[in-house]
């Protein structure tokens, strides 16, 4: 089980940018996300700075080391 994780905005971080950024988080993850962070959804766009977000514990273990994208070749 992954622990939970609190992450804090730098200027201009929107919510996506910064789990991605600090996560490896994508956006299927910004709904559980959001219903931890009650309140976080009215504020705008870009998160104010020093925003607070934490991210809740889940039953995976899915991170961003863990996490392989598939390999790109313009040539074979």
């Amino acid at each position: 089980m992954a622990a939970a994780q609190s992450l804090r905005s730098k200027q201009g971080d929107t919510l996506d940018q910064l789990l991605w950024r600090e996560a490896g988080l994508g956006p299927g993850e910004l709904t559980r996300v959001l219903d931890a962070n009650p309140g976080l959804a009215d504020s705008a766009k870009v998160l104010p700075l020093g925003t607070v977000v934490l991210i809740p514990a889940t039953a995976t273990t899915s991170t961003s080391a863990n996490r392989v994208l598939p390999l790109i070749q313009l040539w074979s």
